[in-house]
C-alpha cells in the first residue's frame, strides 16, 4: 500500500486515530482536516481513497460521505 507521495504526506507519524473519527459525528473530522489542508499531496491521497474506494476515515481532507458525493458528480459529467 505504500504510494510515492505517502513519504510527503502532512500525518506520516501522527497518531492514525485523527483520520478515523465517530462518523456521526461530524466536528470529529476537524482535526484531520486541518492537517490535510497543510498537506502538499492531499490530492493525491484524496485520488488514491477515490480510486480505491475507501470506506473509513479521513483522505484527503475528505470524509467517506464527501468521497462519495464526489464519485456521484464525477459519474454525472462522465
Amino acid at each position: 500500500m505504500n504510494q510515492p507521495w505517502q513519504s510527503k504526506a502532512a500525518c506520516k507519524g501522527l497518531d492514525a486515530s485523527i483520520f478515523f473519527p465517530d462518523p456521526d459525528v461530524d466536528d470529529d473530522a476537524l482535526p484531520a482536516k486541518a492537517v490535510c489542508a497543510e498537506c502538499p499531496v492531499s490530492e493525491s491521497c484524496l485520488e488514491y481513497a477515490l480510486g480505491y474506494r475507501e470506506k473509513d476515515g479521513i483522505w484527503g481532507g475528505c470524509t467517506e460521505r464527501e468521497r462519495r458525493r464526489i464519485i456521484r458528480q464525477r459519474r454525472r459529467t462522465a
